[in-house]
């Protein structure tokens, strides 16, 4: 099953701890981990976190105003978000193409303003205060399951089957294969899902898979690895590994 690494933190922010929690069995089709990002004590400077694609959508949440929450996710290309010296914020990360809401409601940039959408996330913001992470992660399996209720998230097969596959995917001809659709009906699926073409789709699982397995697995040599890494990351994989911990 598909397991995205997470987001790069620099080996020598030691200040700055993540962790995560995974969701219980009857989730797990639908979130990948229940997450948090915090400063252990404010920073001399500022900090820049650089977010990976993954076609994954979050449900974020800052801890230190309530009022700024948002549903995020990235395009096709890694970002560097500076985050500044003091932060704390908890979040939802759902698997690729089970966000069934409006798409608009999608932030791909830093999150620093109130939210205004209409979902409930300034009142879970709120309750979520003050809580130890591991009891915060019980909140966010219960706010899981109302979006499930009212359908704002759901399994969407064709992705599913994709994801339960990867490792046996290697072309656009081959996702469409494995879901058995048409290469013109998993073109519409995808751009509507998850707002990227199978292409893009399908570079965005390479990369992801290339922190997991030895890279020849996905890439034709180690030259296409090394120019598609660098396109998506901006950094050689030699020096993303040495930069960030992953």
């Amino acid at each position: 099953m598909y397991n995205p690494t997470k987001d790069g933190i620099e080996k020598i922010a030691d200040s700055v701890l993540y962790t995560e929690a995974k969701p219980p069995n009857h989730l797990s089709d639908l979130v990948h981990c229940f997450w948090e990002l915090k400063t252990s004590i404010p920073l001399s400077d500022d900090f820049c976190y650089h977010v990976l694609p993954d076609a994954c959508v979050n449900i974020l949440f800052d801890q230190t105003d309530t009022k700024i929450a948002a549903v995020t996710a990235l395009n096709s290309n890694s970002k560097m978000l500076n985050l500044g010296k003091n932060f704390h914020y908890v979040g939802i990360q759902l698997l690729p193409g089970v966000w069934n809401h409006d798409p608009d409601e999608i932030i791909r940039d830093l999150v620093d303003k109130p939210y205004v959408g209409n979902l409930q996330l300034l009142k879970i913001n709120s309750e979520l205060v003050g809580l130890d992470f591991f009891v915060q992660h019980t909140v966010l399996i219960k706010l899981v399951e109302e979006l499930i209720a009212q359908r704002l998230v759901a399994t969407n097969v064709v992705i599913s089957n994709i994801l339960k596959n990867i490792d046996n995917i290697n072309t656009v001809a081959d996702m469409a294969t494995t879901a058995n659709i048409s290469a013109r009906q998993l073109q519409r699926i995808l751009k509507k899902t998850t707002g990227f073409s199978p292409h893009d789709f399908l570079k965005i699982l390479r990369l992801q898979q290339s922190f997991k397995k030895h890279y020849l697995t996905y890439y034709s040599d180690q030259s296409h690895f090394i120019n598609s890494f660098q396109k998506i990351t901006g950094y050689t994989p030699v020096r993303y590994i040495k930069k960030f911990d992953v």
